[in-house]
């Protein structure tokens, strides 16, 4: 059944919208939004979804404080919440496990649109699918929608860079490729033979090297709640701890030539 939300609701949505593009603070629309752009799929939503750098996210929840919107702060860890009454909007810098943190890329490769009867920019769909691939939850998967995505844009997909998006997750994209095989068997040739090609070589590669040295749960990166049970109670180490440490080492690495460079041979 189609739920309309109230003229208010939406109303407090564009206002949302307008005081940002008027504070001249880069966002982008996402969320259900930004996947019916892309989709034509409209689906209901409680709130509004807009994805910022975390600077930028900062300082966005300040001018809507300013105007009279309640606020709260780096709820979770990574992002901020607004209502104007009881209509909220969101203010999403990363995500809950820390991989798909908005960056510089999601706007240089966002997509003009009209929503809520204002121009704004959408992500590119490379990065909604990037965002939502790890989003596997029990009351929460959407692996439907990655399908929907890849059937309606896949055919312009930048499948370079969302591979470099994936990076040492790509058996997460892989995942999601299959069942998009499995769901649409007459559209196979949408993903490129070269990338199906290159997964699988990988996969392959993957066996062949059997099991890693560490006793790792990685599926807390998936869902958080539902592989909790593995590092509480079966004595696997936490893979999201030791995923954010190895973030942390090669953002240090990276630093290390920058600032050797600065200094000079001593």
């Amino acid at each position: 059944m189609e739920v309309r939300r109230p003229v208010a609701e939406l109303g407090a949505r564009a206002y949302a919208i307008q005081l940002l593009s008027d504070a001249r603070i880069p966002f982008l629309v996402g969320g259900a939004y930004a996947f019916a752009h892309y989709t034509g799929i409209y689906r209901d939503t409680k709130d509004l979804d807009l994805f910022l750098r975390q600077d930028d996210a900062d300082r966005a929840l300040k001018v809507l404080a300013a105007k009279g919107w309640s606020t709260k702060h780096n709820v979770h860890g990574w992002l901020h919440k607004a209502f104007w009454d009881d209509f909220l909007v969101d203010l999403i810098f990363a995500s809950g496990n820390g991989i798909t943190v908005v960056d510089d890329g999601w706007f240089e490769h966002a997509v003009r649109a009209r929503l809520l009867g204002c121009v704004c920019s959408v992500p590119a769909a490379e990065e909604i699918f990037w965002s939502k691939a790890f989003v596997l939850e029990r009351e929460r998967f959407d692996g439907h929608e990655l399908a929907h995505l890849l059937l309606k844009a896949g055919r312009t997909f930048d499948w370079q860079r969302l591979l470099a998006r994936f990076d040492r997750y790509w058996e997460v994209l892989l995942a999601h490729l299959m069942f998009f095989r499995f769901a649409y068997p007459a559209d196979r040739d949408i993903v490129p033979e070269r990338v199906m090609r290159a997964l699988l070589s990988r996969a392959n590669g993957s066996v062949a090297e059997g099991n890693w040295d560490v006793r790792l749960c990685r599926g807390r990166l998936l869902s958080q709640v539902g592989y909790q049970v593995d590092i509480d109670e079966w004595g696997y180490e936490d893979g999201r701890a030791w995923d954010e440490a190895e973030r942390r080492r090669e953002r240090e690495e990276e630093a290390v030539p920058a600032a050797s460079g600065s200094y000079g041979a001593h």
